[in-house]
């Protein structure tokens, strides 16, 4: 169940498990979640170590309260306008920490599924574009919203270029309108739409899903995923080419193929 509130002294992020499944919860609601400093900070510690951790097969992003997460902390980032350099230092820190940790949502072997059950604005739409899979309730809007407030969502528009067509990108990020469920499902932004209070489980049922995978085949593949989507064709088809040779070599290629010749289950060894 979602919490409305938390207290000051609260985590920024809570880490929970199911079985072989992390999840981890976004948890500063009455901020609607907004990516401050210290919620960044927390979210690349918690990758790094799931990044490292071979029981963790697939990764859950969630959040309490009503939204989802409204980008970056707006009063925080506004708050070093003082500094002696107007704060010029502390946004490039702040956007170069923001951007290595959605690259690390890339980067860990596990695949990562957003559970989006409220607003998704900004970096927050970033977030969930960086995600492997996403789920939305009915009641989840995303929107990269920066032209309005003369910020225009820049850092937000290399994960949304990389998910939806380019004219469907140019439309939330030139107009800052809000998408529906319905909408981000259409353009591709999310995988599936749920009745609200249900999204958590549907990424959950795709983590499980996952992980009755060979989670080595797993992290072959989403690797191979993403560095073919920056090539060519004919780079791609080379390089996929050489992927696909080092995955029949593995011991998990062998024993799959045996147990679907065979008609039985395969037992995976992750290797």
């Amino acid at each position: 169940m979602n919490a409305p509130t938390t207290s000051l002294d609260a985590p920024v992020l809570l880490r929970e498990r199911d079985k072989d499944v992390a999840i981890l919860v976004l948890n500063r609601p009455e901020a609607r979640n907004s990516l401050s400093e210290a919620v960044l900070n927390d979210l690349s510690s918690a990758l790094s170590e799931i990044a490292a951790d071979k029981s963790v097969r697939a990764v859950v992003i969630a959040a309490n309260g009503p939204a989802f997460c409204a980008g970056h902390d707006l009063k925080e980032l506004t708050s070093r306008r003082s500094d002696a350099d107007g704060g010029r230092e502390y946004f490039r820190r702040m956007m170069t920490m923001c951007s290595g940790t959605m690259q690390q949502i890339i980067n860990v072997p596990q695949p990562v599924i957003a559970a989006v059950q409220g607003v998704a604005t900004a970096a927050g739409c970033q977030l969930v574009a960086s995600c492997d899979l996403a789920v939305g309730s009915t009641t989840a809007k995303f929107a990269t919203p920066g032209v309005d407030i003369g910020l225009f969502c820049s850092t937000p528009m290399v994960a949304l270029s990389r998910n939806i067509a380019r004219k469907h990108a140019m439309e939330m990020l030139l107009t800052g309108e809000a998408v529906s469920a319905e909408d981000a499902y259409r353009i591709g932004l999310i995988n599936r739409i749920v009745n609200p209070g249900e999204e958590r489980e549907m990424a959950l049922d795709f983590a499980r899903q996952i992980a009755g995978k060979s989670s080595h085949i797993v992290k072959i593949g989403k690797e191979g995923f993403y560095r073919q989507a920056e090539m060519n064709l004919a780079e791609a088809y080379r390089y996929v080419s050489e992927v696909m040779v080092e995955n029949l070599m593995a011991r998990d290629a062998k024993e799959g193929l045996n147990a679907f010749i065979d008609k039985r289950e395969p037992k995976w060894e992750d290797r």
